[in-house]
C-alpha cells in the first residue's frame, strides 16, 4: 500500500478532465466525490481537475487556486469577447481557445480562411500587464489556421502586402504577404519564460500539418486546405527573409507542435516559446505531484477514452505519473473505445464508462452528472468498501 495510507485511511485523488459537452472538469470531480461518499461516507477525497492545454485549462488552474482575470479581446472574427486567463504570483495560464476558439464563433458559422488569433495575442499582453514572468500558453480547440500571425500582430509585429497595407486577417490573407517585421514585438517578451502547452506534435505544413489534419474540423474544404497550406508555407518563407528570424523560421515550421491550434504553435516559437506536452505542463502547474503523494487511489478520465487518449491527453498523463509513483489508477468516461490491454499499458487498471450504467448514449450526455455518481458508487464498492 502507498505511503498515503499508513494511518489506515484510504485517500482518493480525483484528477479528471472535462466530459466535453456534458460536464466541466470541476463538475466531474464533484460528481465522482458525491458517488464515492455515498458508499464510504467519511472517505478522504482530494479533487484536482486537470486539462491538457486545450479548452478548460484556465478553469482547471482557477480550481487549483489561481486567480481568474477577465479582459475584453478580439474574437476570431474581430468582434469583442470577454476572455479569461489565470494568475498566481508571477505565473499566468493563458488559454488561446478563450479568445480564438471554435466556441467563440457564432452558432453555425465557420471561418477557416479568415479567423484570426489576434485576441490570443491580446490575452498574452494582458498577462504581461499583470506582471507575469512565466506564461503557460495552452493551445487547442482553435477556430483559426493563421500560423499565429494575428497573435504576433497584436504583440507588435507587422505583416504587409505589396501595397504596404496590413494583410487581411486569417490564414487566407497570408497568401498576399510581401514582408514581415518583428522588430516591434513587445520587449517584455524577451524576459518571460513562455511555455507552449499542447497535446499535438504536428508540424506547420505538409500532410501532417495544421491545415491538412485540423482544417476540415474548422470548416475547410479540400480547396481551402490547399490554400491554407500554401499560405502558411509562404508565411514561413517570408519570415526566413527577415533578419530577426532568418533560417530559424524553417526549423520552427518543421518542429513538433508548430502546427498546434492552426499553427499558433509556430507563432509562439517565434516568441521564444518552449514546447512541452500540455498535460505534463499542467500537472506541474497544478501541483499534481504533492497531491499524488497524499493519495493511494487515483481516479482520472475524460468524455471519451479512445486511441487519442493515449497520445498526450490528460488521462494518459495522469496515469503515467501515478504509475511511476506506484499508485493505482482507474478511469471514468462517457464512452470507452479502448480494450483492457491498451488501458493496462497506459497504467489504467480499469475504466468505468457511463454506458455501463445507462446504455442510451443520448441519456448519458443529457444526464451525465447523476449517471457519473452511480458509476462512482461502483468504483467505491470495487476498490474502497
Amino acid at each position: 500500500m502507498a505511503d498515503a495510507a499508513v494511518d489506515g485511511t484510504r485517500r482518493v485523488l480525483v484528477a479528471a478532465d472535462k466530459f466535453k459537452g456534458s460536464l466541466t472538469a470541476v463538475e466531474v470531480a464533484e460528481r465522482v466525490t458525491a458517488g464515492l461518499r455515498r458508499v464510504v461516507p467519511d472517505l478522504a477525497v482530494e479533487a484536482l481537475p486537470v486539462a491538457d492545454g486545450g479548452d478548460g485549462t484556465v478553469a482547471a488552474a482557477v480550481a487549483a487556486g489561481f486567480e481568474r482575470r477577465e479582459v475584453r479581446v478580439a474574437g476570431p472574427l474581430g468582434d469583442e469577447v470577454t476572455a479569461a486567463f489565470a494568475l498566481r504570483g508571477d505565473t499566468a495560464v493563458v488559454e488561446m481557445a478563450e479568445a480564438s476558439g471554435l466556441q467563440r464563433l457564432p452558432a453555425g458559422v465557420l471561418a477557416p480562411l479568415t479567423a484570426s488569433t489576434h485576441g490570443s495575442g491580446e490575452l498574452l499582453r494582458a498577462a504581461l500587464d499583470a506582471g507575469a514572468r512565466t506564461i503557460v500558453f495552452g493551445v487547442g480547440g482553435s477556430a483559426t489556421t493563421d500560423g499565429g500571425a494575428g497573435m504576433l500582430a497584436a504583440l507588435g509585429a507587422r505583416f504587409v502586402g505589396s501595397d504596404g497595407e496590413p494583410v487581411a486577417p486569417g490564414g487566407g490573407g497570408l497568401a498576399d504577404l510581401a514582408s514581415a517585421d518583428l522588430t516591434g514585438l513587445d520587449p517584455r517578451l524577451a524576459a518571460v519564460e513562455l511555455v507552449l502547452a499542447s497535446d499535438v506534435d504536428n508540424p506547420l505544413t505538409g500532410p501532417k500539418g495544421a491545415p491538412a489534419v485540423y482544417g476540415p474540423q474548422k470548416g475547410a474544404s479540400p480547396q481551402d486546405v490547399a490554400a491554407l497550406d500554401a499560405a502558411l508555407a509562404h508565411f514561413a518563407r517570408v519570415l526566413e527573409e527577415t533578419e530577426t528570424v532568418g533560417a530559424r523560421a524553417a526549423e520552427y515550421a518543421a518542429s513538433p507542435g508548430a502546427g498546434a491550434a492552426g499553427g499558433i504553435g509556430f507563432g509562439a516559437m517565434l516568441l521564444g516559446a518552449r514546447f512541452r506536452p500540455g498535460i505534463e505542463v499542467m500537472l506541474d502547474v497544478l501541483g499534481f505531484a504533492p497531491a499524488l503523494e497524499r493519495a493511494d487511489l487515483v481516479i482520472t478520465g475524460e468524455g471519451s477514452l479512445d486511441e487519442q487518449t493515449l497520445h498526450g491527453k490528460a488521462p494518459a498523463g495522469v496515469a503515467a505519473a501515478a504509475r511511476a509513483a506506484g499508485r493505482e489508477v482507474v478511469a471514468v468516461c462517457g464512452r470507452l473505445a479502448l480494450p483492457a490491454e491498451a488501458l493496462g499499458r497506459a497504467g489504467i487498471r480499469r475504466a468505468y464508462p457511463l454506458t455501463d450504467v445507462e446504455p442510451d448514449v443520448a441519456k448519458c450526455i443529457a444526464e451525465a452528472g447523476p449517471i457519473l455518481e452511480r458509476v462512482a458508487e461502483r468504483i467505491a464498492r470495487d476498490f474502497l468498501a
